[in-house]
């Protein structure tokens, strides 16, 4: 096999893994979601410092969110699936777009970085509104047991002042 065909197979794999997330999200699948990451990944969305410049250490600077590892997203899925948040009752709907994937250098059979566009539509049946999240990821895949899993996940939320809130499916 070439190289090109390699670089496209992981490519596809990778572009896969980020469908099937998005489509976890949206049919509100928590458990197949919560399986697409390592147990010791990071899902970090950072917050921006001023119009240009972005906090980049989740330990000392505020984040939109920070969970560095599954079991804090397996917590923030309870409170979701709980009820016992008001301001997710009804849980709003949401369709999300992965595009322009783009795979970064250095892939190898066992790893690979894929840097990509998105946008989550979301409507919130409490008081009939829609909004349009978009930004930019950087997911950082493994290779676990043959199956690609996620390790790192990198939020850039671009329009970061909300109308409401924000939370893990909404991104």
């Amino acid at each position: 096999m070439t190289e090109n065909m390699d670089r496209n197979s992981l490519l596809a794999a990778g572009r896969a893994v980020l469908a099937h997330e998005g489509l976890y999200l949206d049919e509100r699948r928590w458990d197949d979601w919560l399986a697409l990451y390592c147990e010791d990944c990071e899902f970090w969305a950072p917050a921006w410092k001023d119009d240009t410049e972005m906090t980049d250490d989740p330990n000392r600077e505020i984040s939109i969110f920070y969970f560095k590892s599954r079991a804090g997203l397996e917590d923030r899925v309870w409170r979701i699936r709980s009820g016992e948040a008001p301001s997710l009752n009804p849980l709003p709907r949401t369709t999300h777009q992965i595009t322009n994937s783009v795979l970064a250098d250095g892939a190898t059979a066992d790893a690979m970085t894929l840097h990509s566009a998105w946008t989550c539509h979301v409507f919130s049946l409490r008081n009939k509104t829609q909004h349009v999240f978009f930004g930019r990821n950087r997911h950082e895949l493994a290779r676990i047991d043959g199956d690609w899993r996620i390790r790192r996940k990198k939020i850039v939320l671009m329009n970061d002042y909300v109308p409401g809130m924000v939370d893990v499916f909404c991104v």
